[in-house]
Formats: C-alpha cells, sequence, structure tokens
C-alpha cells in the first residue's frame, strides 16, 4: 500500500500539488474579494466601455446648461429665482416633457423684495411697505414649478443643516417586500432639501448625490438611496417616475441585497447590483445634448431640442464642483452623468452584472487551473503558454460578446491571473529542475582551465598557495535564456542536450580565449570569464567587449547550422540566445579555497556586479550590458548607448549601466548617432519627469531603432512611466530605478 501511494505521488508530482494548493487559495481570495482585485475587475470592466461605448441615435433627454457663458451674462450662482422661474417658464412653453434640477435651492432667496426691505436700512416707509407686500422671489419659482411637470434636485450629505421641520414635505412612495433594502443601499446621514414652499409645488423630487469608486471614477450609479433615515429614489429615477406617471417606486430585495428597481406601475425594470447601484453603460460625451441657459433665456435656441423632451437643468462650470470622471471621460459633468442614465434607461442599454457572474468566474478559474495542473507536466511550459493563450483569448472574447450583446458583464480577469499563477508555480518546479540540468553540467565541466592559465602556472608554480593579489580588471559572465524550454525539448534525450551545450560553449570559449581572455568557470550554460589576469592587458576593457561581439556571432552562425539540421531532419528548431554582463573594477584575484582543493579565481564587488549586470539583460530586451567604468575605457572604440541609471539587487550605489552595438566603424555611422540621439533624449526627459515627453521620445526609439532592437528598452521605460503616473516617485527622486530581480 505505501508503496502504490508512493509510486501515486511521484507521479503525481509536485508541481501539481503546489498548482492545487494555489488554485483553492485563488478561489478563497475570489471569495474575500479584497479591494485590489475589485479594482481589477472594474479596471477590465473600464477597458470595455472604452473599446466600445454606447452609441444611440436617439436623444431624449436635453441639458440646459449653467455654463461659464451663462454666468458672465447673468452673473454668479445662484441667480434669483425669479430669473429661474423665467427659465421654466420658457421651457414649459417650448414643450419640454419633464423638467428636472441637479442643484438644490436649499435656502430662501436672498434677493426676494420682503428680504430685499429688510436689508436695505435708508428705504422710505413707502418702499419698505411696497417691497413687503410683493411675493417672495420663491413663490414666484413655485408658481412657475406647479405650472410644470418638475422634478427637484436633494442631496445626502454628512454634517446636518437646520432647515426647519420637514415632515410636511411630500415623499414618493418607496414599496418593498422585506427584507428591508437599508442596510444595502448608499445611506447619508443627513439631507438636504430645498426650501418647503418649492417642495411643496414639485411634482417630484430625487437625489443627485453620486458616488465614485475607490479610484474616483463613475460606473455605478445609486438609483436609490437612504438619506436621514429616508429611502428615497435618485433623481434619475424619479424624473422617470414622474415622466411616465407612475406612482411609486417599487425595491426588489432577497437575503444577499437588492436585485431589481421597478416603477409602480411597471414600466421600467432597472437590474442593479446588491447595493441598489446601475452599472451605465456611458457614451462618449454627448456635446449635442447641451444648450446653454443664457440662450434658452434669450429664446435662441430650436425648438425640436426641447418639445418633447426630458430637459435636465445643471452645470458644466468647472467653478461650480460637479464635474465626474468616467470610464470614457476624464471630465464629465454630473448633470450628464444623470441624462445618461435617464438614456440608457429608456433605450433598454443599462449593463448588468447578474448574480451568477461570481459562480462563472470560479468556475472557468476551477476549470483552467485544473488542465494548466494536468497539462503542465506533460507538454511543457512553451506549449501551454502557447495553448493558454489561446483559451485566455476565448475567455476574453466571451466576454466580450456578452458585454457587446447582451450588455452583461463577465470578469475575465480573475480566472487569467488565478490560471497564471498556477502557470507560473508549475514553471517555478521546472526551473529547480532546470537547476539540478545545470548542476549536473557543472560536474561535467567544473575543472575546465584555460590554456593561458595552465601555461601560467606551469612557468610559476609557486603560484599554487591560497591568497590572491588586487588588480583592476574587467569580468563577464554569459548565460543562456531560455535554457528551462531548450532542456525540456532534451528531456527524452539528456545526452543530446550534452551535445548541445558543448557545441554552444565551445564557439564561446573560443571567441573568450582569443581576446586574451581567461576562463574562470561554467556554470551550467553559464560562462564567467576575466582579463588582465593571470597576464597583465593594459586593453582589457576593449578585449572584453570585441570578445562578447564575438561571441555574438559565432552564435549567430551556430544558430544557422542548426536550423539547417533541423530543416533537413524535420524537427522543430528552437535558437539559442545568450545574454552578457561586462564590469570592470577591483577585485582580488589568486588562488581561493582550502588547502585540499582550490581554483584560480577572482572575488569583488565588481565581480558581482557583473553577475547582476548580466541578470537584467533579459529585462532590456538587449544581449549585451556594461558598467560604467568598462564604458568609459572603450566609448571612442564602440558603439554604446546608456541604458538606464540603477541599484542592483544587494547593492545601494546606483550604476549606470550601457549596452554595446558594434564596434568602431558602426558609432561613426548617421544611423547609430540618431538612434543614440534618440535614447539620450528619452532618459533626460524621464530623469526630468517629463513622462509624456519620455513616452514619445521611447515610441520614436522604437520606431527608428531598425537593426540596434531597443524595443526592449523602449517597452520598459513605458511599463515604468506608466507605473510612475500612478504613483509618482518622491521628490528628491534622481532618476535612479532599483532593481528588484537578480
Amino acid at each position: 500500500m505505501n508503496k502504490k501511494l508512493s509510486r501515486f505521488a511521484q507521479r503525481f508530482g509536485l508541481g501539481r500539488a503546489i498548482g492545487l494548493l494555489l488554485l483553492f487559495l485563488f478561489l478563497a481570495i475570489r471569495q474575500w474579494d479584497p479591494a485590489p482585485l475589485q479594482e481589477l475587475r472594474l479596471r477590465s470592466f473600464d477597458l470595455y466601455q472604452l473599446m466600445r461605448p454606447r452609441v444611440t441615435a436617439e436623444r431624449p433627454v436635453t441639458i440646459v446648461d449653467i455654463d461659464e457663458v451663462s454666468l458672465r451674462q447673468y452673473g454668479q450662482w445662484p441667480w434669483a429665482r425669479t430669473r429661474v422661474a423665467d427659465l421654466i417658464n420658457r421651457l414649459t412653453a417650448m414643450g419640454a416633457a419633464i423638467i428636472g434640477f441637479d442643484v438644490v435651492f436649499a435656502e430662501p432667496d436672498r434677493l426676494s423684495p420682503g428680504l430685499a426691505a429688510d436689508a436695505f436700512a435708508d428705504l422710505d416707509d413707502a418702499t419698505r411697505t411696497k417691497l413687503r407686500s410683493l411675493p417672495s422671489n420663491d413663490d414666484v419659482l413655485a408658481a412657475a414649478i406647479r405650472k410644470s411637470r418638475v422634478v427637484l434636485g436633494q442631496s445626502g450629505i454628512t454634517a446636518p443643516i437646520d432647515q426647519g421641520d420637514l415632515s410636511s414635505i411630500p415623499r414618493t412612495t418607496m414599496a418593498f417586500r422585506p427584507p428591508d433594502p437599508a442596510p444595502w443601499v448608499v445611506a447619508f446621514p443627513h439631507l438636504l432639501v430645498n426650501v418647503p414652499v418649492l417642495e411643496k409645488a414639485a411634482a417630484g423630487r430625487g437625489l443627485f448625490s453620486i458616488e465614485p469608486e475607490r479610484d474616483g471614477i463613475v460606473r455605478r450609479v445609486p438609483i436609490v438611496m437612504e438619506a436621514g433615515g429616508l429611502l428615497m429614489p435618485a433623481l434619475s429615477l424619479e424624473v422617470l417616475r414622474v415622466g411616465f406617471g407612475a406612482q411609486a417606486i417599487r425595491v426588489i430585495t432577497n437575503e444577499a441585497g437588492i436585485e431589481e428597481v421597478q416603477t409602480i406601475p411597471p414600466r421600467f425594470k432597472l437590474p442593479t447590483d446588491s447595493n441598489g447601484k446601475l452599472w451605465v453603460h456611458f457614451s462618449k460625451p454627448e456635446h449635442d445634448i447641451y444648450v446653454s441657459a443664457k440662450d434658452v433665456l434669450e429664446g435662441k435656441v430650436a425648438p425640436e431640442l426641447i418639445a418633447g423632451k426630458i430637459v435636465l437643468i445643471g452645470t458644466s462650470a468647472v467653478g461650480l464642483l460637479d464635474i465626474k470622471t468616467t470610464p470614457v471621460a476624464r471630465a464629465m459633468p454630473g448633470v450628464e452623468i444623470h441624462a445618461q442614465v435617464i438614456e440608457a434607461a429608456l433605450t433598454g442599454a443599462l449593463l448588468s452584472y447578474p448574480f451568477y457572474a461570481k459562480l462563472v468566474e470560479l468556475l472557468a478559474a476551477f476549470l483552467v487551473c485544473v488542465g494548466v495542473v494536468i497539462f503542465v507536466p506533460m507538454i511543457g511550459a512553451l506549449p501551454l503558454l502557447i495553448l493558454g493563450a489561446g483559451l485566455g483569448a476565448g475567455l476574453a472574447a466571451i466576454s466580450w460578446v456578452l458585454f457587446q450583446q447582451q450588455n452583461i458583464l463577465i470578469d475575465v480577469t480573475f480566472p487569467l491571473m488565478s490560471s497564471f499563477g498556477v502557470y507560473a508555480a508549475l514553471v517555478f518546479v521546472n526551473y529547480v529542475r532546470e537547476q539540478m540540468d545545470r548542476q549536473r553540467i557543472r560536474s561535467a565541466f567544473g575543472q575546465y582551465l584555460s590554456p593561458t592559465l595552465v601555461e601560467q602556472l606551469a612557468q610559476n608554480p609557486e603560484k599554487l598557495v591560497l591568497g590572491g593579489e588586487e588588480r583592476t580588471m574587467t569580468i563577464m559572465f554569459s548565460d543562456v535564456r531560455g535554457f528551462t524550454t531548450i532542456s525540456e525539448s532534451f528531456k527524452d534525450d539528456p545526452r543530446g542536450l550534452t551535445t548541445l551545450m558543448n557545441r554552444l560553449l565551445t564557439p564561446m570559449s573560443n571567441a573568450i580565449q582569443a581576446r586574451n581572455g581567461t576562463i574562470d568557470k561554467y556554470m551550467g550554460d553559464a560562462i564567467m570569464a576575466f582579463w588582465n589576469a593571470p597576464l597583465d592587458d593594459p586593453d582589457h576593457e576593449a578585449n572584453a567587449c570585441d570578445a562578447a561581439l564575438d561571441m555574438l556571432e559565432r552564435l549567430e552562425a551556430l544558430n544557422t547550422e542548426r536550423k539547417q539540421e533541423a530543416e533537413a531532419a524535420d524537427k522543430p528548431f528552437m535558437p539559442i540566445k545568450i545574454g552578457i554582463g561586462i564590469n570592470t573594477g577591483h577585485v582580488t584575484v589568486g588562488n581561493m579555497g582550502s588547502d585540499m582543493r582550490f581554483q584560480y579565481t577572482v572575488l569583488g564587488d565588481s565581480v558581482n556586479l557583473a553577475s547582476r549586470i548580466e541578470g537584467q539583460t533579459k529585462s532590456y530586451g538587449v544581449p549585451i550590458l556594461i558598467g560604467a567604468r568598462t564604458a568609459e575605457a572603450v566609448k571612442d572604440k564602440f558603439a554604446i548607448v546608456e541604458i538606464d541609471f540603477i541599484t542592483v539587487k544587494g547593492k545601494t550605489e546606483p550604476e549606470i549601466v550601457y549596452t554595446v552595438l558594434g564596434r568602431k566603424e558602426l558609432a561613426q555611422s548617421n544611423e547609430f548617432t540618431s538612434v543614440q540621439a534618440t535614447v539620450h533624449q528619452m532618459l533626460a526627459r524621464y530623469r526630468a519627469r517629463d513622462w509624456s515627453g519620455a513616452i514619445q521620445a521611447a515610441q520614436a526609439c522604437r520606431a527608428g531603432n531598425g537593426l540596434f532592437h531597443l524595443d526592449g528598452v523602449a517597452d520598459l521605460y513605458e511599463e515604468r512611466i506608466q507605473a510612475f503616473e500612478q504613483n509618482p516617485p518622491p521628490p528628491d527622486w534622481n532618476g535612479v530605478f532599483a532593481l528588484q530581480t537578480k
């Protein structure tokens, strides 16, 4: 029994066990649904809206805009209520179906005749009596409201305001069956209403309060809310109710929250989330639905823009602080959000995140992750990555079709994120196996010594002692990219992998030795070499750079040869790519080890830096990176370009790194001079925090680098800039970027 379990565990594998544990961890995280996961989901829904904003030929809503032009003409807000009354009268005369206010008249008009009589001390008694006998401006506005169908706006507030006894103010009938929706709806401690005479004259009243998401973007609009302990409709819902003659509003709830909001008698059924919020399918800013309040008052508006329309009165003036951010617009007046809600409800274009969406997302994540756990050890990482990319594209396509055709929101980011996490865990297990393969290669090549060192030791046997000397030297590290994938392709032919490594390491070693380099050691598929020891080499920096370019040329020849062999044998071809890191500095060189076993090698911080630099070639997408001291020594002999100002992991002192693109003849070409200037401009703008300028320079670098292949550098800076735009660096930032990986 124990043997059977052991065989099962061996076949099942540690990687699969880790993958399953991660799967259940991801499912638990989705059930918890922390804020970062919510924001990722919301951002994906934003992308859908950016790709396909709502488009409709119908324009049932017109916005009368208290814009900057109107404020310049009639003075600052609030205007005299008589002018607002004139606005209502003109709209009513033009045939407006219903008028809604995205403003609140919370205090009596200070320009009313009676208040003016008390305000001016030098009035004669006759004038004062005459003013007091005139109707107040609020009464004039109330009379205009009664002659039309007007919905007044109210606001939820956090601090109490004494507005007197509000018990006589009419309320919209809000019906619901238990459970009470109060625990779920957006709630405000207090309610700000209009002066009573206006409230009693209105046909309806609703809250125009809009709360953005955590990131400041308005995606969902509460359609019912609680304010001052009262359940109330939103302004947009109340406009729909009054406009279509409904008597009341019903809130449908269940144990999980709110399902739907209806008008009674049924005319509108609005799907909401559990908190009574509508997912709004936004259109791009609709400039054609705006008319200036000034033009309305002056009779300059075309009748067809008002007749039979739902008219909302609000403001786009920046100074009145009613500007919001939506998925499709950085700045949209709040009144337009209400207009878009009404328009979407009337045209059947409301979005829905149904109650079963979470179950669908969990099920998709489970199935995809189980597939990854089953197939990664069987078919390898690269084929599964391709298969997974196709599957991810399929899930994204399904989610997109549901959004586009059914207005249903299904989150695809969680299944993709969880499956990639499981995939990464299995790849890590493969990486550990790769390291074991490298260790076997180290055992085969660990005793390799360069001919130069052998001759030196033969001539000077006294060097076979422990200890060393301090020298300024140039150190090189070279490593094969994608060794896991290469070793997996030889999983049934380990001897073939050894043969391939021999074919690779031989020309690489020859290139190093031809340029006076000493091979320190082979580390699996990696090579460590150095210059200026044991023999003096006054031109060691240039020789190291020449060797690196020779290595790339010999690698290209090897790949061409292997490709021809693969085509002749009708086998797949996988090119070998390498990364090379070079650094110059003060080190200790000599025989290091014990009395029983020692090796001629180098030690020092400059050696570690060379290794760290080599590890970053993949990040920048370049085959060669060199340190600042090496670059200073060879700047007149090679075509070099500054890449970054970094601190590598484990170090605090920053280092400028460069890439070597070619030799002196290339450095004198116009093409190189151009790309060098472009990269210099990108770095200068980046370090000056000119993000947009740096992005433009990066795009120019990508577009014009020709054969220099600096796309990866441009991509990396664009990613950093996007991150800095969200989380800017500290004020004392000097352009240094701290690398988090080796």
